[in-house]
């Protein structure tokens, strides 16, 4: 009889496999809020790469590490951030960016600095809503991330970038 119960069991779970009835696991996307505000952020309309739907799903930047994101990330730092933050991150008007002092803690966190950056803070930076697409965002958030954890490659893409640029 209890031989009888597994073949069961076995023969059910195979059938269902084989069919794609298997239920999955439902990812929701996360609460990303702005960080003055407190209010919903709304991504009605933005592209959705797929690096941008795991990240609404993680938390965490798919980004993170890659030296190819993080040189593309220093090409938009460097046109849309560096007038505020400096060319190196080291701050301006804005604060800095490339040492471990966060003005928000939860931009120690990848959710929070995304949230800050697309929703906009404190002072004189404005929502990136509607100026960069997520997507840039994320690519930014790796370059500014690799000061903490990567510094020789953030510092190569910045060289690649003057290199090009030159």
């Amino acid at each position: 009889m209890q031989l009888f119960r597994k073949l069961i069991i076995a023969g059910s779970l195979g059938a269902l496999l084989s069919t794609g009835l298997v239920l999955t696991t439902a990812y929701a996307d996360l609460d990303f809020r702005g960080t003055i505000s407190g209010d919903p952020l709304d991504f009605t309309g933005e592209t959705e790469t797929p690096q941008f739907k795991e990240f609404k799903n993680t938390g965490v930047n798919p980004y993170n590490g890659d030296q190819e994101a993080m040189n593309k990330g220093y090409v938009i730092f460097a046109t849309a951030c560096s007038g505020c933050h400096g060319h190196l991150a080291e701050g301006k008007l804005g604060p800095a960016l490339s040492d471990d002092y966060w003005t928000y803690p939860g931009n120690r966190q990848d959710k929070g600095l995304f949230e800050t950056i697309y929703g906009g803070a404190d002072g004189q930076m404005g929502p990136q809503q509607g100026l960069l697409e997520p997507d840039e965002i994320l690519h930014v958030m790796s370059w500014v991330r690799g000061w903490q954890t990567e510094p020789a490659k953030t510092k190569k893409a910045v060289e690649a970038y003057e290199k090009r640029n030159s």
